[in-house]
C-alpha cells in the first residue's frame, strides 16, 4: 500500500495533480487560513453589492468606498496614535483606542461615499454605472495624493488588529481541526465578516426588510402600492451597505497590514461584484464565491513560502511570478463566463425609480 502514492505521482499530467493535491493536504491548515483571510474584503464587497443590487441600485463604486474607507481609517488611527499615545494593546485582537476611533472613522467615510451614489442614483437618477465610476476613479486619485502629501511626515503608527490563536488542542482536532483554525484564526474584522453573513441570509429571506428589499429590486412599482416607500429603502440600504465596504477597507489598512498604501485594494471590489453574481445575489453564496477566488490566492502564497517537490516543484519554479498574480483575476473571468445566462440579476436592477405623480 505504501508504493500506491508514489505510483500515482509518476503517472503522467494526473500525477501533477496528485502532487499538488496531496501538497494541499499537508499544508491544509496554512492554505485554509489564509483563504479566509484573503475572501474578507472581497467578501464584504460583495454584501455591500447584494445589500444594493437586492434593492434594485447597481453599485460598481465598491473599490472607490473601500479604497477611501483604508485611507480614512488608517489616517485617523495614526493621527489618533499621535496625540494620545498608541496605548497599551487589549490582549484580545490588539485592540487600541486609536484603532477603534480609526474604524469608526472608515465606516462613517464609507457611508457618506455610499450616500453620494445613492443621491447620484437615486435622487438625480443618472447612470449609475457612471456614478460608481466617479466614485472609483475619484477615490483612487484623492486618497493617491493625500497620501503623497503626508507620506514625508513622520506619523506615529497605530498598529494593527491581530489575529486570533486557537488553542493547540482545538487546532489539533482530527478531521475538523484545520477548519475550525481556518475560521478562528482571524482579527476581528474577519470573524465579524462570517457573522454578518449568517446575519444578512437571514435578515435578506426571513425578516421584514428583506422582504421588503427584494420586492424594490424586483417590482418597486408594486411595492410602493403597498405601502413601501422604495426611495427611502434604496437610500437606507445603500448608505448602510457602505459600511459593509468599509469594513474591507479597514481589513486592508489595519487588521492586515498596519499602513496605507495607494491603490491597495487592487481590484478586490470588481471581484467582490464577480462574487455577487457567481454567489446569485445572496450573502451565502457570495461568501462561498469570495472563498473560491481566494483559494488560489492562498494556494499561491503556500507554493511561494514552501515549495513543493518532485516535479510539482520544477513545474511551479518554471511559473513566473506575475502568474500567480493574475491567476486570481484569470479564475474570476472564467467563472464569470460559464454563468452567463444562468445567474439573474433582481429585475429592476440598475433601473431609476420615480414615483407617479399624485394627480
Amino acid at each position: 500500500m505504501s508504493g500506491i502514492p508514489g505510483a500515482l505521482d509518476a503517472i503522467p499530467i494526473l500525477g501533477i495533480v496528485f502532487q499538488l493535491i496531496g501538497y494541499v493536504l499537508d499544508n491544509l491548515q496554512y492554505v485554509s487560513s489564509t483563504t479566509v483571510a484573503v475572501a474578507v474584503p472581497i467578501t464584504l464587497a460583495a454584501l455591500c453589492g447584494v445589500m444594493c443590487e437586492r434593492s434594485g441600485v447597481v453599485n460598481i463604486g465598491l473599490e472607490g468606498i473601500m479604497l477611501t474607507a483604508a485611507f480614512v481609517g488608517w489616517f485617523v488611527a495614526a493621527e489618533a496614535a499621535t496625540s494620545m499615545g498608541a496605548g497599551t494593546p487589549s490582549p484580545y485582537f490588539g485592540i487600541t483606542a486609536p484603532l477603534l476611533i480609526g474604524v469608526a472613522a472608515a465606516i462613517v467615510a464609507g457611508m457618506l461615499v455610499s450616500l453620494l451614489h445613492a443621491w447620484l442614483s437615486i435622487s438625480l437618477r443618472i447612470d449609475q454605472i457612471i456614478s460608481g465610476t466617479i466614485i472609483n476613479i475619484g477615490a483612487a486619485g484623492i486618497t493617491g495624493y493625500m497620501y503623497s502629501l503626508i507620506s514625508g511626515q513622520s506619523l506615529v503608527g497605530a498598529g494593527q488588529f491581530q489575529a486570533f490563536q486557537p488553542p493547540a488542542g482545538v487546532v489539533n482536532i482530527p478531521v475538523v481541526g484545520w477548519l475550525i483554525n481556518a475560521v478562528l484564526n482571524q482579527g476581528p474584522v474577519g470573524l465579524v465578516t462570517i457573522v454578518i453573513v449568517i446575519i444578512l441570509q437571514v435578515m435578506l429571506f426571513r425578516s421584514r426588510w428583506g422582504l421588503r428589499t427584494r420586492a424594490s429590486g424586483e417590482h418597486p412599482r408594486a411595492a410602493e402600492t403597498v405601502g413601501i416607500d422604495v426611495v427611502w429603502l434604496r437610500y437606507r440600504n445603500v448608505v448602510a451597505s457602505g459600511a459593509l465596504a468599509a469594513l474591507g477597507g479597514v481589513w486592508l489598512s489595519m487588521e492586515q497590514t498596519g499602513n496605507f498604501n495607494a491603490g491597495m485594494t487592487q481590484g478586490r471590489g470588481f471581484i467582490g461584484l464577480a462574487a455577487m453574481i457567481v454567489g446569485r445575489w445572496t450573502p451565502l453564496g457570495a461568501f462561498g464565491a469570495a472563498l473560491l477566488f481566494a483559494s488560489v490566492t492562498g494556494l499561491s502564497q503556500s507554493l511561494t513560502i514552501s515549495q513543493p517537490t518532485g516535479d510539482l516543484g520544477n513545474l511551479i519554479n518554471g511559473v513566473p511570478g506575475e502568474f500567480w498574480e493574475a491567476l486570481p483575476y484569470i479564475i474570476t473571468i472564467v467563472v464569470l463566463a460559464g454563468l452567463i445566462g444562468r445567474s439573474i440579476a433582481p429585475a429592476a436592477d440598475g433601473q431609476p425609480y420615480e414615483r407617479e405623480s399624485a394627480s
